[in-house]
């Protein structure tokens, strides 16, 4: 893990791919947006790529297995597979609790990088709370804090927090990412 004073690793010119990753209402989406604004890189919602049994588990209040997740991890790599060989630059949501899942959708991708979203846990549970039409319920959050590991100090990332307003986070996560800054705090 690279830590935010050093995240930078880009090469000019270079397409790039930021999974921004944490547990589910951690704010994932509002960032990546961000990103993606202020770089220009296409967004890709990894909420999109669930299959609808998937989905209907969640809406219906059961955790995913890692039966469930392989295809839906595979498919979120399959396209940034297809950014890197079009030499495009990416930001995508995952989940990516797991050390296991990150290692999939880095694997044979050399230009992925982890952007892990933390928050606090009561502050997580009041925006899943209150966020409209989202399909995963609160009551999920707990499963999602037990099964995350953690970005590991060899893993190609780093941790921000999501203290803040959504403008003070995001230029936090360009900075840490190396990323152009064109965001006022």
């Amino acid at each position: 893990m690279v830590d935010e004073a050093s995240g930078s690793r880009s090469e000019p010119n270079s397409p790039d791919v930021v999974i921004v990753m944490g547990v589910s209402g951690s704010g994932k989406s509002t960032l990546a947006k961000g990103i993606s604004t202020v770089t220009g890189w296409e967004f890709a919602e990894g909420d999109a790529f669930h299959s609808e049994a998937n989905v209907a588990k969640m809406r219906n209040g059961e955790a995913l297995t890692d039966e469930d997740r392989w295809p839906w991890l595979e498919s979120i790599g399959s396209w940034i597979s297809a950014k890197e060989a079009a030499g495009e630059s990416a930001v995508v949501t995952c989940s990516a609790l797991r050390r296991v899942y990150r290692d999939l959708l880095r694997r044979d991708r050399p230009r992925v990088r982890f952007l892990h979203v933390t928050a606090a846990p009561d502050v997580i549970r009041d925006r899943m709370e209150h966020r409209p039409g989202h399909y995963m319920p609160a009551s999920l959050l707990p499963s999602q804090i037990a099964t995350l590991e953690p970005l590991a100090d060899d893993e190609p990332g780093i941790s921000v927090s999501n203290e803040g307003t959504a403008a003070q986070v995001l230029d936090r996560a360009l900075t840490a990412l190396g990323l152009r800054k064109e965001v006022q705090p």
